[in-house]
């Protein structure tokens, strides 16, 4: 019997070392007393008892990323309309203003620019907080700000090109150069939104000039009235 404890002894141990080295889940070791079938006599024997494998779980898919989307604008909230709306309550080119917008931003109203400007007319932070802008991505704040910088800007010059240069640097570098700054951004700025401002302009000169789709107007047609005189002739007369 001593000899049977050893060998569960010395098996433990192995189990142990094995063990140290052995990947989960590791084999059991135990020891089972059976009778022989041959002489009755009770045998004790070590065995090993190995758990079930768990069944291996197939890989799943990697989940698809939603795509990035824009949130829509809220109902009542169209760009043109708000454009129309709010250029006309501070008196200001409506057409500026869609200049200026598709320069900075191209009406999205989530842009944000590697300098910090936010929003459908770029406001940066301080310029938002100066014309009271509380939401820089709210369309109709962000661009009720855009339009009355735009008319600060033209109390203080004259020349649309200054303003805009104003509008992209800050006034501080027009009042500093006495016009356009000889910053290669405002002076590209300038150009490219005075392209996209004669262009509006002219599609508006060429949509006013445009024939009515009425038609010719019709001149009166003659009528001829007859009459006779006092000595019987008669005589017929256009009106």
């Amino acid at each position: 019997m001593r000899f049977c404890f050893s060998i569960v002894g010395m098996a433990g141990m192995a189990m142990v070392a094995h063990g140290a080295t052995a990947p989960d889940p590791q084999p059991k070791i135990a020891s089972v007393v059976r009778a022989d079938p041959r002489t009755g006599r009770l045998v004790r024997k070590v065995v090993t008892l190995r758990p079930a494998k768990p069944a291996a779980t197939p890989p799943q898919p990697a989940a698809k990323a939603a795509p990035a989307t824009l949130p829509p604008l809220p109902e009542g909230m169209a760009v043109p309309k708000l454009v129309a709306e709010l250029s006309q309550a501070y008196k200001v080119d409506p057409l500026l203003v869609h200049s200026v917008i598709q320069v900075e931003s191209n009406y999205n109203p989530f842009a944000v620019s590697p300098k910090g400007a936010e929003g459908i007319m770029q406001l940066i932070p301080s310029t938002a907080r100066r014309f009271g802008v509380g939401n820089t991505f709210n369309a109709r704040e962000n661009i009720e700000g855009g339009v009355k910088y735009l008319k600060y800007l033209e109390s203080l010059f004259t020349d649309t090109r200054h303003v805009l240069a104003a509008y992209n640097a800050g006034e501080q570098a027009v009042i500093k150069y006495g016009g356009v700054p000889p910053y290669p951004e405002t002076r590209n700025y300038v150009e490219q939104v005075g392209k996209k401002l004669g262009k509006l302009k002219a599609a508006e000169l060429a949509s006013s000039s445009a024939p009515s789709q009425e038609g010719p107007v019709k001149e009166p047609v003659p009528r001829i009235e007859q009459f006779t005189d006092a000595g019987g002739a008669v005589h017929y007369v256009t009106r």
